[in-house]
């Protein structure tokens, strides 16, 4: 198992509860809400994806779990800025989070369908 991966995805499922909570009660705008929203259920879904990677013994699952960590914050914090006020120009981050993602969910097939066919001597 590795700490750190643990460590990170214990953090993405904490900003995700709080941003969401944030979403839910501090805020009147319906962009910033549906940034906010989004966000958090796409950091969430990831968090716990991650957090279930780090004991498997699936091929992959490492390099799944590095790439759900790192899609995560540049998909849900590209999105919680804007919610903040940054520029929209931030939003160009926004797909390359979701292309880590789907390299996360690309690795973890890969993983799932080749462990445990390895040829033995």
């Amino acid at each position: 198992m590795s700490r750190s991966l643990l460590a990170l995805a214990a953090l993405h499922g904490f900003l995700a509860v709080a941003f969401g909570a944030f979403a839910a009660h501090g805020v009147d705008d319906v962009a910033a809400k549906g940034w906010l929203e989004t966000g958090a259920r796409y950091e969430a879904l990831h968090a716990v994806a991650a957090l279930v990677l780090t004991s498997l013994p699936v091929r992959f699952a490492r390099v799944a779990g590095w790439l759900f960590i790192a899609g995560a914050a540049l998909f849900a914090f590209s999105l919680y800025a804007l919610a903040f006020g940054a520029p929209r120009a931030t939003g160009m981050i926004t797909p390359l989070g979701g292309v880590a993602l789907l390299g996360g969910w690309g690795a973890l097939l890969v993983g799932a369908l080749t462990t445990g066919t390895e040829k033995t001597p």
